[in-house]
């Protein structure tokens, strides 16, 4: 990757980005491969950030024919009928993105995400989990885990106005600027499910109570046998039923999740395109970070929440 040099053509388009992070980032861009699964609004935000940017190429995994609901908020799908009549969602968002960026190769993959062998993730250099089940994070990023090759591992999750980023970089270097020199650092990450597994009670009383609210809901849909967003407001009594038995077998208070938080997330089931655009920006500004060795990442988890306006980045390890 180092001993490749960047194309004159690329030189010109990129020209801008190139004057910002340097010619040996872009390079490192330009030769890196991405997996992008679940493709709603915000992880539509993310893939037009990341092909704009100029990455080697994209593969859009996503099996889910086009309904009205697959439109909402992605905007790579265009409301009109007669384009999408039998298409699955990775095959239209793969026509948009080819247009946004022709240097980039965007393609399509097909299959049950949880079911793919470790060999099929060696390709990548970066994987991105969009709106999948706790069990299927949790086994993507074990075999992302296995390769010989570190693979940089992402969940995103958008509900209504609220959202959460997941980063596991496993042992990840990076250099960052302090006063005049250039220092070199290191931080090791937990997997999702020593992160999601870690005691509640230890937890800093400060932390986003969005972290807390949603483990609940994963739980939830996991004990239920539900996809993910697929709860509603009649769920409610359940999912409250459920916080309460978790605060109870955390030893903490169930104060930690406010109920009206859990009754937003259950009835977000609309994704609120302005939040998508936010998540879906850090979330792309964290992987160029992560291809191009530069600046330190966020460890390990963002949330956003719409109704204050605020991001904050958790740190929930053992």
């Amino acid at each position: 990757m180092d001993g490749e040099e960047l194309t004159e053509q690329e030189t010109a388009l990129y020209d801008r980005q190139i004057r910002v992070w340097g010619a040996g980032a872009q390079r490192r861009l330009s030769k890196s491969h991405v997996l992008v699964s679940g493709i709603k609004g915000t992880v539509a935000e993310f893939c037009k950030n990341i092909v704009l940017a100029g990455v080697g190429s994209v593969t859009l995994l996503d099996d889910r024919l086009v309904t009205e609901e697959a439109f909402n908020a992605n905007f790579l799908i265009l409301p009109d009928e007669n384009a999408y009549a039998g298409k699955t969602v990775a095959e239209i968002c793969c026509d948009s993105l080819k247009e946004f960026n022709p240097m980039v190769h965007v393609s399509i993959e097909k299959g049950d995400l949880s079911t793919l062998g470790v060999d099929f993730f060696e390709k990548f250099d970066v994987v991105i989990i969009g709106y999948s089940s706790r069990a299927t994070k949790k086994a993507v990023n074990e075999k992302c885990r296995k390769l010989k090759k570190r693979v940089a591992f992402y969940t995103v999750d958008c509900r209504g106005s609220c959202g959460e980023i997941f980063v596991d970089l496993q042992n990840y270097n990076y250099t960052k600027k302090k006063l005049d020199e250039t220092v070199e650092c290191e931080l090791t990450f937990p997997s999702f499910e020593e992160a999601v597994s870690v005691p509640w009670k230890p937890i800093p009383r400060r932390t986003a109570k969005l972290y807390f609210a949603m483990r609940v809901i994963e739980r939830f849909e996991e004990t239920e046998g539900r996809k993910p967003g697929e709860c509603s407001l009649f769920d409610l009594p359940g999912v409250l039923k459920l916080k309460k038995e978790l605060c109870e077998g955390n030893s903490v208070s169930e104060n930690h999740i406010p109920d009206s938080l859990l009754e937003r997330l259950v009835s977000g089931n609309t994704e609120f395109p302005p939040a998508c655009a936010i998540i879906g920006g850090i979330l792309g500004q964290e992987v160029i970070k992560v291809i191009s060795g530069k600046g330190e990442p966020l460890k390990n988890f963002f949330y956003f929440d719409a109704e204050d306006g605020k991001g904050v980045i958790e740190d929930i390890s053992q």
